[in-house]
């Protein structure tokens, strides 16, 4: 009896793996960003004092500027809590934002970045799962403060239409801010730090702005600060829309100013996380 074995010339030759698709590829940073952003929603699901305590951050600076030291602020023809519940809005989410860095240096610092550094995921996957997830909650945050601005006598003058893009923009403002932020995290690394830095680039931005006071009343050397200030076209923007002023110019510039956050410091948080 003869045995025939076969030789590896005989065998079929094996199939070459299927090249993805164009499409696949266009999909794929943004199904693994949406993927990481669940896991960094389950984790403050599990975690509740992260969602809590930046809320109550934001509902002390009001009562503190409604009840404490409004009433030696004098913003002429405007009630100051109409002025200064939009201000609280966007100074909330700006510190919100800060929260973004301090999450992904504390995801390097235990070693989690490295395990997603092993996966076959896209490298921009990281930072924007937590982007995404600060976002929302910084949406979540511009509705409470709204909410508690009713209740201590804020009275808007608005529509639907404004008051969603008011929102819209105020929200998109908390997303290009997240992306700076994370390039801070990833650069800095110790969460520690970060979250002493980002007082020091916040701290400044929120109060030289227009935010709580008219920029008019600033000393003449801060009053050009104040006025180039991303915060000040946003807070500006935001409150044009929702007390029925005319906005057209303050959105315009603070929808340049969010398009040129996001085109300076995504690729930039992308690169730092790439090279860490």
């Amino acid at each position: 009896m003869t045995t025939t074995t076969a030789t590896p010339a005989s065998l079929p030759p094996a199939a070459a793996p299927a090249s993805p698709s164009p499409s696949a590829l266009r999909g794929r940073p943004v199904r693994d960003a949406l993927l990481l952003a669940w896991r960094t929603y389950v984790h403050h699901l599990r975690v509740p004092s992260l969602i809590v305590f930046p809320l109550v951050t934001p509902l002390v600076f009001l009562l503190l500027f409604r009840y404490v030291l409004g009433g030696s602020i004098v913003i002429p023809g405007v009630r100051y809590v109409d002025f200064l519940v939009p201000g609280i809005v966007v100074q909330s989410i700006t510190f919100g934002a800060t929260q973004t860095g301090v999450g992904l240096a504390g995801d390097v610092n235990q070693g989690i970045a490295d395990r997603f550094r092993a996966l076959p995921i896209s490298r921009s996957a990281v930072a924007a799962g937590r982007v995404l997830v600060d976002t929302g909650r910084n949406l979540f945050l511009v509705v409470v403060v709204l909410v508690a601005g009713l209740v201590i006598g804020f009275r808007p003058d608005t529509d639907p239409a404004r008051l969603a893009l008011a929102v819209g923009l105020a929200t998109g403002f908390a997303f290009a801010f997240g992306w700076v932020s994370a390039f801070i995290g990833l650069k800095v690394r110790h969460a520690e730090a970060v979250h002493d830095a980002g007082f020091v680039w916040v701290i400044p931005l929120t109060f030289a702005s227009s935010a709580l006071v008219a920029v008019d009343s600033m000393p003449a050397g801060i009053r050009p600060l104040a006025e180039a200030n991303p915060v000040t076209s946003v807070t500006d923007a935001v409150r044009a829309l929702l007390l029925g002023d005319p906005a057209a110019g303050a959105v315009l510039e603070s929808l340049l100013w969010i398009a040129g956050l996001l085109a300076a410091f995504v690729p930039l948080a992308v690169r730092a996380y790439q090279r860490r």
